[in-house]
């Protein structure tokens, strides 16, 4: 079979579960990531024939894919800000939206200096890794400068821990086991950011099969009855030090009560929608 065939299989055979641009998309990350294809032979080789290897490799894929396996797993990689980040059932998948905020830490501190970063629920590392690998490059670290990357899981600090080093093992990286809820005092950092849990349980039915049997529940999922626990906690541990600056990206059914939040504790804040037009970032300040 050729490439444009085995796509047209994928299309027809995985409509049921996902729209046909994402279906196209998900054989792209296939072919890239296993057949090791890049774009351009994607689409010029399109209609050459494969080799059984590689038609098998396919076709194996696809019937993991229609188990509602998340291509991310199959892979076993994720994409995020350029980079390759590994990934498994210990981290979530980085998302589009979070690179969103990454950008806008980034364009925030163009051209500063930057002393210490806190990535609060850090899982695969996809944002702090990528703040430290970005402003390295823009000559923002100081030899003294600290990324710390915290979360609950062990199992996800050791897949962050393995992105650091793969993608910028020239940045200084310290990786904490800590339950922030528990956590009674923060030293100052000149930006904490967190993707923290916030899809309450009574969201659970608007979720995609992929995410909800294949995420982690820890890393997802907060009660009806208190989902900004973990936004509380955070502001409430930064609010003593000097100029704090305080990243989230927030459900986007929440963002009234987001905002209400950050005014009951006395923060300065804003709000910002991601490209789907969905509010989903926040950053709040003294």
């Amino acid at each position: 079979m050729t490439l444009r065939q085995l796509r047209d299989i994928y299309v027809s055979r995985l409509v049921d579960l996902y729209p046909e641009n994402e279906i196209v998309s998900i054989f792209k990350i296939v072919c890239e990531d296993l057949l090791y294809m890049s774009k351009s032979d994607i689409m010029i080789r399109g209609e050459e024939p494969l080799s059984h290897l590689k038609e098998e490799i396919l076709l194996r894929s696809l019937e993991t894919l229609l188990a509602g396996t998340p291509v991310q797993h199959i892979t076993g990689i994720g994409h995020f800000y350029d980079h390759e980040f590994k990934v498994n059932e210990h981290t979530l998948i980085p998302r589009q939206e979070t690179e969103e905020l990454v950008q806008w830490i980034l364009d925030d501190h163009k051209g500063k200096q930057i002393n210490s970063i806190l990535d609060i629920g850090t899982g695969s590392g996809c944002i702090g890794v990528s703040l430290g690998n970005a402003f390295a490059k823009a000559n923002s670290l100081k030899s003294s400068t600290k990324i710390i990357l915290l979360d609950l899981s062990k199992n996800a600090l050791q897949v962050a821990a393995s992105n650091a080093e793969a993608i910028s093992p020239e940045v200084n990286f310290e990786l904490i086991h800590q339950d922030i809820l528990a956590t009674e005092k923060l030293e100052p950092f000149d930006i904490i950011v967190s993707n923290p849990p916030y899809v309450r349980e009574l969201e659970k039915p608007e979720l995609h099969k992929n995410v909800l049997d294949f995420d982690p529940e820890m890393a997802l999922f907060v009660e009806n009855e208190d989902p900004l626990v973990f936004y509380r906690k955070i502001l409430e541990l930064a609010k003593d030090h000097n100029n704090p600056l305080v990243y989230f990206e927030i459900n986007q059914y929440l963002s009234k009560e987001m905002k209400q939040l950050a005014i009951q504790l006395d923060y300065k804040h804003e709000l910002r929608k991601d490209l789907n037009g969905n509010w989903r970032m926040m950053k709040c300040w003294k």
